[in-house]
């Protein structure tokens, strides 16, 4: 049998030569269609071969009429062997160098888009690298499928990928132009037929194969634009770039490219078609032997990489459609904003973490030369899009921003920890570890090492860890049984989240930052990875949680709002007020304090609200009602909580309700913060309230509760204030129910008791049983609250209280009837008011902690008229805290102490203390 030589090439009448490719690696052959004058001189090539893996058999391959000859390699129809260097290529920055993705290409009028923005850059040169039309390379690698299948449908799927080129063309072209396209056309669909034929044969196709069948989509998109510009006037070639990109592979997927060779080649290929407008294939190339081979993922954008530093050009744009390089995934983080430059060790890092930037390769051959890469979007030519280039050392810019320019995450991997004492010390240990893996051919993705050597974590992808996992043991059986290893342990389900920016290095507290910020989303890391660049910070999370962690570590370093899910539970008056104010102030807070507070929910006890995205709060009402689901908690708590897309959760319960009250440490757990004015769970059973405050410091979920005890005055925060400065309470004293307030304050002169009662119900100042108020049990909660605030352990059971709901009125069966009977038993307060008076004194209603004493009461008592207590009016509260500093003249906080309005205006600012504490300004 004869032997075909890689040494042979062809003499082709075609600027298009056709090139195919041996099933033995070490064979290939070059072919293209001979001159009309010369087509009878071989009427039949046969090949014959033996098929290595392929079946095992010969096979005759019928290619009709195609002619062989053993002359040097062709450049456009041209043999080089003798072409002389008349025109040496110009390097320099009157090159652009432009490169369109298959999405820019992908219709007839997105070509003429294409051509338009060439046309339009007044580069004095400009060499345009183009992807095949958008889904033509899936459709070329479906075919090489199904013929190595043997499905004979690889003919109808043929079909189509020449009607989709012959209906673009016809809307592209017309006359000679037209024609010239289609002829070329169909001639490669007849040659592809051939080649697939021979696949199909053999049920096998050579990587060379393959990679001759995929770049045609690229030969193609070139021709077509090319002839769409010179339809203009403007002079304009294109370029196979197969005849001048050279590059030697180095794996199945990747090569190297020979800049050297390249070069040479482009010198020849121009000295013989000058032009200020060269339309170049991206993706394909050739081997130092001239097979066809790709520059697989990313291909185009490598190509054009690689001519713009050949080139030494001025820039290199990368059109796609996107308006720039985002600062996260915009599908994960709403926020995400657009870089506008990012260096070149930025986007490779970015890049490595599955970011949607360049592949790293992509920006090697540019910053030999500093040559600027600019992302911009084909479908919005007004957005600037993101420079990649080297910045200068001095860039204040740079200074001034984020030291974080983004962050990445990569899903689906396992973490491998090798763990052992009998490691540490032992030279060779992490050798072995990696040989294994590399004997399994799987990635390592990340490592991260104990400085004591008892452990080695790495991150795999997750579909390779069940070998890594095996050869590990195998590897290691000894030392396993030894004792010397502890453990392989494989940790499933993780993602990394990386941190990247290239002023991290010389940025105090930025990894602080990051770990802050992942704690308060109640994110576990399991390990952490930093290269001592410092350009990122990398993370392994589980899988779960890695959208949240995105989200909370974006918003933390003020790339985006700081957001935060909101449920309100109990939409009555209080709850009803407080959704009104976040409506008025939503936009404030969003442009001027970057906090977005996202109403995800509303429940009352029979209907609940839910929405994915943030309810309209200008139609909360209207949509409760018409949109309205049955309410349930749990499936309440678990929509808002469960949107990923926001990193933290707050529930605001605006109830008095006890078993909404229970949820709270199940709410905590789970990292959801609680905002509440229900003083239930905090003056509840004492081994509750301790159990609930021990889990809130432990953890990094918050509890606010400042509207509990006066409405909208800070006096919890203030009570913490003195504690945790090192002050020692001593009393705390005070006029704590806005409704008794405003009964004494007006219980005066000849009005009786009953009458100031009826006259506080009907201007809605009391609970719609006003004995809830008189009992004194919503005075002894604030007292339980203050005591235990100060460190006492109180129940409400140790409280003596002194209720003002007469003894024999206690067992009324209703509001109406207690307070038709109310009036005949004035005369004891009318009493005790005649005394106080004529001492020159007032009835108040107060709370009182004794912290000295370690207890609290509920009582009525008489002050001089010139004490502060006296002189109060309407319905406020006072509180005088006692204290080693404000002893002999102690602290007070007065003011409003009831209404919807101060309450919700407490639970409010709780709300903005959270966001604070989460990343919002101060």
């Amino acid at each position: 049998m004869a032997t075909i030589q890689p040494s042979f090439a062809v003499s082709p009448a075609s600027s298009n030569p056709i090139r195919f490719g041996c099933f033995a690696p070490q064979c290939f052959v070059r072919v293209s269609k001979p001159p009309c004058s010369r087509r009878r001189l071989v009427s039949t090539t046969s090949f014959q071969r033996k098929i290595g893996g392929g079946g095992g058999g010969l096979i005759r391959c019928e290619l009709p009429d195609f002619h062989l000859s053993a002359t040097a390699t062709t450049v456009a129809g041209v043999s080089t062997e003798n072409a002389v260097d008349r025109v040496q290529i110009p390097k320099g920055e009157m090159w652009s160098v432009h490169k369109f993705g298959g999405t820019c290409v992908g219709n007839s009028q997105r070509i003429r888009n294409v051509a338009e923005v060439i046309i339009n850059d007044n580069s004095e040169r400009k060499l345009v690298v183009v992807s095949a039309m958008s889904k033509v390379t899936d459709m070329m690698y479906d075919l090489i499928r199904k013929a190595q299948s043997r499905d004979d449908s690889y003919l109808s799927a043929l079909e189509a990928v020449l009607e989709k080129h012959r209906l673009t063309a016809r809307d592209l072209l017309d006359g000679d132009d037209l024609a010239s396209f289609l002829s070329h056309l169909h001639d490669d669909i007849s040659n592809l037929k051939a080649m697939l034929r021979a696949i199909y044969i053999a049920g096998h196709a050579s990587e060379s194969f393959s990679d001759f069948v995929a770049g045609h989509g690229e030969l193609w998109s070139a021709q077509m634009l090319s002839y769409v510009v010179r339809k203009t006037g403007l002079e304009c070639k294109w370029m196979d770039t197969r005849d001048v990109l050279i590059v030697n592979p180095t794996s199945s997927n990747q090569v190297d490219p020979d800049f050297g060779e390249s070069e040479k080649r482009l010198d020849k290929w121009f000295s013989l078609n000058p032009s200020k407008i060269i339309i170049a294939t991206g993706f394909i190339a050739s081997t130092p032997q001239n097979i066809p081979t790709t520059l697989k993922r990313d291909g185009s954008d490598f190509s054009a990489a690689i001519i713009g530093a050949i080139l030494r050009a001025r820039q290199v744009t990368i059109w796609t459609d996107v308006d720039g390089v985002y600062s996260a995934d915009p599908r994960k983080v709403n926020e995400a904003v657009i870089l506008k430059t990012l260096s070149y060790q930025e986007a490779w890092e970015m890049s490595y973490f599955g970011a949607n930037v360049l592949h790293p390769r992509t920006i090697i051959p540019v910053m030999r030369y500093n040559i600027p890469i600019v992302i911009r979007n084909i479908f919005n030519l007004s957005a600037p899009g993101t420079i990649i280039c080297q910045p200068p050392e001095d860039d204040c810019d740079l200074k001034l921003t984020t030291p974080v320019k983004g962050f990445a995450t990569i899903d689906n991997l396992a973490l491998i920890n090798v763990e052992g004492t009998g490691m540490a010390g032992v030279p060779g240990t992490a050798s072995d570890i990696f040989g294994a893996v590399k004997d399994v051919g799987a990635n390592v993705i990340m490592i991260s090492q104990a400085s004591s050597e008892h452990s080695i974590c790495f991150a795999v992808p997750e579909k390779e860890v069940n070998a890594v996992s095996e050869a590990l043991r195998s590897r290691f059986s000894e030392a396993l049984k030894a004792g010397r290893l502890s453990q392989i342990e494989v940790i499933p389900n993780c993602s990394i989240l990386a941190a990247v920016g290239q002023k991290m290095a010389s940025t105090p507290g930025v990894s602080c930052t990051l770990f802050s910020a992942l704690a308060k989303a109640n994110i576990n890391v399991r390990a952490i990875s930093q290269g001592c660049s410092e350009y990122n910070v990398t993370v392994v999370i589980k899988r779960e949680d890695s959208v949240k962690a995105l989200r909370a570590v974006h918003s933390r370093f003020f790339l985006s709002r700081t957001t935060l899910a909101v449920g309100i539970i109990g939409p009555g008056l209080i709850g009803a007020t407080l959704l009104d104010q976040l409506r008025d102030q939503a936009g404030v807070l969003k442009e001027e304090f970057n906090i977005d507070l996202r109403v995800l929910g509303i429940t009352s006890s029979k209907t609940m609200l839910l929405s994915d995205i943030g309810i309209d709060l200008s139609r909360w009402r209207e949509l409760l009602n018409e949109k309205g689901t049955e309410a349930n908690l749990d499936k309440f708590t678990q929509q808002v909580h469960g949107n990923h897309f926001i990193p933290n959760t707050v529930l605001v319960d605006c109830t008095a309700d006890s078993g909404i009250a229970s949820n709270y440490y199940g709410w905590l757990r789970k990292g959801i913060h609680v905002i509440t004015p229900n003083k239930k769970a905090n003056s509840g059973p004492l081994d509750q309230y301790l159990k609930l405050r021990d889990l809130q410091r432990k953890s990094y979920t918050h509890y606010f509760y400042e509207a509990t005890v006066g409405a909208g005055l800070p006096i919890i925060s203030t009570l913490r204030g003195l504690l945790e400065t090192g002050d020692k309470i001593l009393r705390i004293e005070g006029i704590c129910s806005g409704t008794l307030s405003y009964l004494f304050n007006n219980f005066v002169g000849d009005r009786s008791f009953s009458e100031v009662v009826a006259e506080a119900k009907k201007a809605g100042f009391t609970e719609p049983d006003p004995r809830d108020d008189l009992s004194g049990t919503d005075v002894a909660r604030k007292v339980i609250i203050l005591a235990r605030e100060s460190g006492l352990k109180l129940d409400l059971a140790d409280l003596p209280i002194r209720s003002l709901v007469p003894e024999p009125l206690k067992g009324c069966a209703s509001a109406e009837e207690f307070m038709e009977k109310l009036p005949q038993y004035d005369g004891d307060l009318a009493k005790e008011r005649l005394e106080a008076e004529n001492s020159g004194e007032v009835l108040r209603y107060v709370g009182v902690v004794d912290a000295v004493n370690q207890k609290g009461t509920v009582e009525l008592r008489r002050y001089k008229k010139e004490h502060p207590f006296a002189q109060m009016a309407g319905s406020d509260n006072i509180i005088a805290f006692t204290t080693t500093r404000y002893k002999d003249h102690p602290l007070i906080v007065r003011g409003p102490g009831a209404g919807a309005q101060v309450t919700a205006g407490g639970i409010f600012s709780d709300m903005l203390r959270l966001a604070s504490y989460l990343g919002a300004p101060s």
